[in-house]
């Protein structure tokens, strides 16, 4: 058994399940990576940041924290949202230029400090530049509409309709 006061390191989805604002089963402090020291490092320069280091899901993770009541200081996740898209902000453009000007070259290190949804994005932007060179020399047999635009157009006609 642990006395009161004593602090654990438990999966988010655990701490999701015994949080209650009215029992007071637990409470849960940030991560080092979401407090005040972190966020200044971030407003700072957020491109020399390693966030695969920090955590992998960095934000996706920070936007969970938002589930939790933070009794010191309940705007630290409003800062923390902020201070996330703040850093994923300035972090896209680089992501991009850098998918779009790697093309048949070794990117993992590249993508070495990247989050998992930055990463994605890379991914995606390496996919535009391939299926792009590939129809700029004649092996593509159609450009095809992006699935974005196509639920998009699907989306509008639907409410219209309703």
């Amino acid at each position: 058994s642990f006395l009161q006061g004593s602090k654990l390191e438990i999966p988010l989805w655990l701490a999701k399940g015994l949080h209650d604002s009215k029992r007071r089963i637990i409470s849960v402090e940030l991560p080092k990576i979401y407090r005040e020291a972190w966020r200044t490092v971030f407003s700072a320069d957020a491109n020399v940041v390693d966030l695969h280091k920090m955590g992998p899901y960095y934000y996706g993770f920070g936007s969970q924290l938002l589930n939790f009541e933070n009794p010191e200081n309940p705007e630290i996740a409003q800062t923390d949202c902020l201070c996330s898209l703040q850093t994923f902000v300035a972090r896209f453009r680089r992501i991009m230029d850098s998918s779009q000007n790697a093309y048949n070259e070794d990117t993992s290190a590249l993508v070495a400090r990247l989050d998992e949804l930055e990463r994605a994005l890379f991914q995606v932007g390496q996919k535009g530049l391939n299926d792009f060179q590939c129809w700029e020399k004649g092996q593509a047999s159609q450009i095809t509409a992006s699935s974005l635009v196509q639920n998009y157009g699907k989306r509008k006609l639907t409410e219209v309709d309703g």
